[in-house]
């Protein structure tokens, strides 16, 4: 379940924190904010607790900034399975300040993601929950804003993992992929290719699923997105045919989870690598 989980995470974009559009690419050092850069790094090396810290002086007052905390808590969740409390009262300051429909959408949005995540990492069932914030989302998020290729993603996790429709949930990938593509969101977009290549590997097309995950893994080390460079070494070597390359995978994924403390927490146990 946990590995599942990892698989299919449903991580939001870095966003800038002026609101507008997510950036081309995540800020790791040339050019943007130096909040959204001191973020990002410290997102992109398991240190989500210090990046929230960061955003909690502007998470107060600013909408957007409370979203973006938001994010950062819920992303440790998934990763390690810790955190609920801070990411449930975050989001709550979240909903509290959101001001329009397209920040209460993307309110709404996390709220379904959280509450995905404490169901498919078995905390509490919360599916009820999680579609019904998500369809909220739907309701308030125009065709055009930038939150709507996430939503679409988040749909189709629910859609495959938790009412286990297919169907619906390619679809709903489709359209993640398609939208993120034309936005340039990149980091959702190496989400969205591991996660068709996963699909791909259950239907036993591994010729798809290694091009996906290697589409995955290019994107995440060509944006620096370190704690999830692990996962798509690991994805990439169950796939692959030659058994040397392989293990070659693997003990990169390994030693990268060493240098995060044992993060992903999933991915430390089925490696072997103590925290």
């Amino acid at each position: 379940m946990a590995e599942t989980a990892m698989r299919n995470s449903g991580l939001p974009e870095p966003r800038g924190p002026h609101g507008g559009e997510d950036p081309p690419e995540p800020p790791c050092g040339q050019g943007g904010d130096p909040l959204d850069r001191a973020v990002w790094r410290l997102r992109s090396r398991a240190c989500w607790d210090d990046a929230a810290a960061l955003l909690a002086p502007h998470a107060a007052e600013g909408a957007e900034a409370a979203q973006r905390r938001t994010a950062v808590l819920i992303e440790q969740c998934m990763y390690t399975g810790r955190g609920w409390e801070p990411a449930e009262d975050a989001l709550r300051t979240a909903e509290a300040l959101a001001g329009d429909d397209e920040e209460r959408g993307a309110a709404a949005c996390e709220r379904g993601h959280l509450a995905y995540a404490s169901t498919l990492l078995g905390v509490r069932d919360r599916a009820d929950e999680a579609r019904s914030a998500l369809g909220r989302a739907a309701a308030l998020l125009g065709p055009q804003s930038p939150t709507r290729p996430l939503l679409d993603f988040r749909r189709g996790l629910i859609a495959q993992h938790l009412s286990e429709n297919p169907g619906d949930a390619t679809a709903a990938f489709e359209r993640a992929h398609a939208g993120a593509t034309a936005r340039g969101q990149r980091l959702l977009l190496s989400f969205t290719w591991r996660h068709v290549a996963a699909m791909a590997e259950q239907d036993g097309r591994l010729s798809e699923a290694r091009y996906g995950f290697t589409e995955s893994l290019r994107i995440r080390e060509e944006l620096g997105y370190l704690v999830g460079i692990a996962p798509a070494l690991a994805s990439l070597a169950a796939v692959t045919e030659d058994e040397t390359e392989a293990t070659r995978l693997r003990r990169e994924a390994g030693r990268l989870v060493r240098l995060l403390g044992g993060v992903p927490t999933w991915l430390a146990r089925r490696l072997g690598v103590a925290p």
